[in-house]
């Protein structure tokens, strides 16, 4: 039984190529610049994959459209019908691709310009961040040239600089600064800065007695601990013999002296 020769007008099938890598834009973690890199290496990829499908066309098919070809010229026709509808198609998909490849380099250009536009701003804002406090403050620097320049006693001297301490103080409440509390509290030690420790039986805790240098909070956060001396409850006489004698058991290896 002789086989029947390939039909010359079969439409040769297109070698499947690697599909695209998947692009995940949902995670609202991912990279927008990397995820338009991955589109754009995809229609690269789709633009390399399409030229092969065209050339890679069976010899047996071209071979047996020339031998058949005076033979069948209906076949003839419709093998050449099929061929200009694949060009077609090919010329299709190449300029949806192009269109495709420019459109992700469009996006790239624009996203890049995006961020160098947000970067500059970033930067203009933390450079000039503190203009309009520095603006309220130069009246207060205007009043102390004034006070320095004027003529008068001491006392009219300290009662200028007291109103100038005042408009100071307004200021820094308004801008939402507080003084942190210190005299007669318990020390706490994530605002208060201990410089002075003194023993004391009027007090059973540590309590600060005077303050040294005063703290500030802004809003909730601290701008500066307040220096302060500190009060605390004397020891017993068990305690400091405790204290006086774990040294010298440390030295000796936690063997302890011999009892004289």
């Amino acid at each position: 039984m002789t086989k029947h020769p390939k039909d010359p007008g079969e439409r040769p099938e297109r070698p499947q190529s690697a599909e695209p890598p998947e692009i995940v834009l949902d995670d609202p973690a991912a990279d927008i610049e990397a995820a338009m890199r991955d589109a754009l290496s995809a229609v690269e990829a789709v633009e390399a994959d399409a030229p092969q499908g065209n050339r890679q066309t069976p010899p047996s098919s071209s071979s047996g459209a020339a031998r058949n070809q005076s033979a069948d010229p209906a076949m003839s026709g419709t093998s050449e019908t099929s061929e200009a509808s694949e060009t077609s198609e090919i010329d299709t998909l190449r300029r949806e691709i192009a269109d495709l490849r420019d459109r992700s380099l469009r996006t790239l250009a624009d996203f890049d310009n995006f961020r160098k536009r947000a970067e500059r701003e970033r930067q203009e804002v933390r450079r000039y961040a503190l203009l309009e406090p520095l603006r309220d403050f130069l009246p207060i620097a205007d009043n102390l040239e004034r006070a320095l320049q004027a003529g008068g006693s001491a006392e009219d001297l300290k009662r200028g600089v007291e109103l100038i301490l005042r408009q100071m103080q307004e200021l820094l409440r308004r801008f939402g600064v507080r003084e942190v509390g210190a005299d007669g509290e318990a020390f706490n030690p994530m605002v208060h800065e201990a410089v002075a420790r003194t023993e004391s039986d009027q007090v059973t805790m540590p309590t600060v007695t005077e303050t040294l240098v005063r703290g500030y909070m802004l809003h909730d956060r601290l701008l500066r601990p307040a220096m302060v001396k500190v009060a605390v409850p004397p020891e017993s006489a068990g305690t400091r013999q405790a204290q006086e004698s774990s040294p010298r058991q440390s030295s000796d290896g936690g063997r302890g002296e011999p009892a004289a």
